[in-house]
């Protein structure tokens, strides 16, 4: 990929820019620099807010058809747009699952009744959504999906349970798979179903993570509904629509992401020089591999796009992006951990009952998520394996 600008592209780098100094101001002003990946110093509350805001500039849609509320921006634009966002320190994105994954599921595979339906709204930041697919016993195997959903007259009646569920407790609706075939098994009979939250058949329990935030839940379905028309693709072939969302997982912003690891890099190779650990000589080498994967990472990511650019499909460099991305800010936590010694193991106390975090201690517990969620490392080496080696497929 060509990263020399046009002068259109300078243009519309400059007009993210002056967009973000003119609208992070007001109730908006004190988020620089704050929120991302397991930080909770934003609520999400104001996070949701965030997303309206930019969706009143347009920027929820950048890579979405124009008749659907969307901008249609080349490929250069969408990573010019998530650096630039990144580079302003903009307040770090909430996992808006409607506009990474939903919306563009509806896109590929959606009918046009249910495309001007939902992605409209997505696109205006008036409806957000959660994803439903993994179970107690169907995480990485998410072919093993227990949840039910039977056809009765105009609607799908629903039963079961997720895990994991992403922000549900301010969802307005949740794509699901679930079992519609009951005599089914593996990947077969299940379907791709959107189903709205506020109903009495839902239950939603957050979950407290390890950070002492509640951005995942478990969700129970107890004959929840939805209408006959509102699966994505046919009936029994959601595992196909299933796995083409994940697909829109990664993406144009995942160069968005690289520049935000460097500004957590750059921030502890500054307190690594300040307190004297740089001199350390396993610091020291620490800190130049970790800065040497991130080259790599960037070089990798800039691979798949040209791929994509060029009218490819991702592939098997989807997995590798993710198993380095993951398990390089994994080790950045252990490596602050590092620098920081002591100090990395003291929380401050809040009206002396509960402890809060800074931002790296966030990042050092909440990190060992990264390599679960999104595919865990297991998976990202099976499908390295089998599909980029030619090895056999893992017995089961």
């Amino acid at each position: 990929m060509d990263f020399d600008l046009t002068s259109a592209e300078r243009d519309f780098r400059d007009e993210v820019r002056t967009w973000l100094e003119e609208h992070l101001v007001g109730e908006f002003a004190g988020l620089r620099g704050r929120g991302g990946m397991g930080q909770e110093d934003i609520s999400a509350e104001v996070q949701i807010a965030w997303e309206r805001e930019l969706a009143g500039g347009g920027w929820l849609g950048i890579d979405f058809p124009a008749h659907l509320g969307g901008r249609e921006c080349s490929l250069s634009e969408q990573v010019l747009f998530h650096q630039t966002y990144v580079e302003a320190r903009a307040p770090g994105r909430l996992p808006n699952m409607g506009v990474t994954l939903l919306g563009p599921t509806l896109v590929a595979y959606g009918t046009p009744e249910q495309q001007e339906r939902f992605v409209p709204p997505i696109l205006s930041g008036e409806e957000f959504w959660c994803q439903g697919y993994s179970e107690p016993n169907a995480g990485s195997d998410l072919a093993n999906v227990g949840t039910k959903a039977v056809l009765d007259g105009d609607r799908w009646v629903v039963n079961g349970q997720k895990i994991w569920t992403s922000l549900a407790q301010y969802s307005d609706w949740c794509f699901v798979v679930c079992r519609t075939d009951p005599d089914s098994a593996r990947h077969a009979g299940l379907s791709y179903l959107l189903v709205p939250m506020d109903q009495p058949g839902i239950e939603i329990r957050p979950i407290v993570q390890i950070t002492g935030g509640t951005e995942f839940n478990e969700v129970f379905f107890d004959d929840a509904v939805t209408n006959a028309d509102l699966v994505v693709g046919q009936v029994g072939r959601g595992w196909e629509v299933a796995m083409g969302t994940l697909a829109f997982e990664r993406g144009a912003s995942t160069l968005g992401q690289q520049t935000y690891f460097r500004q957590e890099l750059d921030a502890l190779l500054a307190e690594a020089r300040a307190n004297g650990t740089a001199d350390d000589l396993v610091i020291r080498q620490e800190l130049a591999q970790a800065y040497a994967t991130l080259e790599i990472m960037r070089y990798n990511n800039l691979r798949m796009l040209t791929g994509v650019d060029a009218g490819g499909v991702p592939g098997p460099e989807m997995s590798i992006g993710k198993l380095l991305w993951s398990n390089w800010h994994r080790s950045l936590g252990e490596l602050m951990v590092g620098v920081r010694g002591a100090d990395a193991m003291a929380v401050a106390a809040d009206d002396g009952e509960e402890y809060s975090l800074d931002s790296w201690q966030r990042t050092f517990l909440y990190s060992r998520a990264h390599t679960i969620y999104a595919g865990s490392n297991e998976i990202q080496r099976n499908i390295i394996g089998e599909r980029v080696l030619g090895l056999p497929r893992e017995p089961r």
